[in-house]
């Protein structure tokens, strides 16, 4: 499982050859200018709510790649009346894709979710990605829930994609405590710098990590990591 990181919330993880993209928010990123959506790869789309900062660039990629959309109801609802189809979900549950050798869960996130006309865009969320022995939390915009407690008597979390920017989201703190809550040694922090609001101090935050015995992990936009690399 290869994770690249695209800019604010977007990360792209390859698994086979196919290509999960997440929260595609790029062409409006000036930190992301460099990555052009008509080179990014995409045969999914997992989409964990409706703020245009995650869904911006979804409907572009879609069309161009043919990828499936991975979203609640509400969200794929307000996509296929622009021809854009997918795999529609709800939290708790989950399904089997590529050929059955990825098995993606939906699950709780703390957050809001609207489309940018404030129409409605379902339940926030998170999700786990899981191949062979290998799983991913991406657990979207969220606060700090007790909720994540659960995930590791179901699931070992090899890395945990967090919001590490606060204001709206967790800050490096809460996800400091998010990695202890699902039993991860390693975080890939997002949903940072984008904006001024959410600026962080990145050795800070990196110190914060190590002295909690954990590793955060933060990417340069068009960066990669290997999830077997971690173990």
């Amino acid at each position: 499982m290869r994770v690249t990181y695209l800019g604010h919330a977007c990360v792209s993880i390859e698994i086979e050859g196919k290509h999960f993209l997440v929260d595609p928010f790029i062409s409006a990123n000036p930190l992301a200018s460099h990555i052009s959506i008509d080179a990014v790869k995409a045969d999914y789309i997992l989409l964990t709510h409706a703020h245009a900062d995650h869904i911006l660039d979804a409907e572009a990629i879609a069309k161009r790649t043919g990828a499936k959309l991975i979203t609640n109801p509400e969200i794929l609802a307000h996509y296929r009346q622009l021809g854009v189809d997918g795999h529609e979900m709800n939290i708790g549950g989950s399904h089997r894709f590529l050929d059955g050798k990825v098995k993606i869960k939906m699950i709780k996130a703390v957050h809001s979710s609207s489309f940018p006309d404030g129409s409605y865009g379902g339940n926030p969320a998170g999700f786990l990605v899981n191949y062979q022995e290998r799983t991913i939390y991406i657990s979207g915009d969220t606060a700090l829930t007790m909720d994540m407690k659960i995930i590791p008597h179901q699931y070992k979390i090899d890395l945990a994609i967090f919001p590490i920017g606060n204001n709206y989201t967790m800050g490096v703190r809460d996800a400091l405590t998010a990695a202890s809550f699902v039993e991860t040694n390693n975080v890939l922090g997002v949903h940072y710098d984008t904006f001024d609001v959410i600026k962080i101090d990145k050795e800070a935050s990196k110190r914060k990590f190590s002295d909690g015995h954990k590793r955060l992990h933060l990417l340069e936009i068009g960066d990669s990591l290997e999830v077997d690399d971690l173990i």
